[in-house]
């Protein structure tokens, strides 16, 4: 597949230029390498059991406390 990117300041693209050519690459290549870096970088979902396992990690002590901590953490 083709992507092409549209008004790419001149300055990103110099350095573009010199991070390809610090990696023996083209700057195309070079370009395909950061996007395979950042796809493989996507996160994945959690599972219910990795959830849980992040949610008692929190020491909550009562039921509705979660729910403070998230109206606090919007809240600033």
């Amino acid at each position: 597949m083709d992507v092409s990117i549209k008004g790419v300041p001149e300055q990103q693209v110099a350095r573009l230029r010199q991070r390809a050519k610090a990696n023996h690459r083209s700057l195309q290549g070079e370009l395909r390498a950061l996007i395979e870096a950042a796809a493989a970088a996507a996160p994945r979902r959690l599972s219910v059991d990795e959830v849980a396992e992040r949610v008692s990690m929190l020491g909550l002590t009562r039921r509705n406390e979660a729910a403070r901590l998230v109206r606090q953490d919007r809240d600033r």
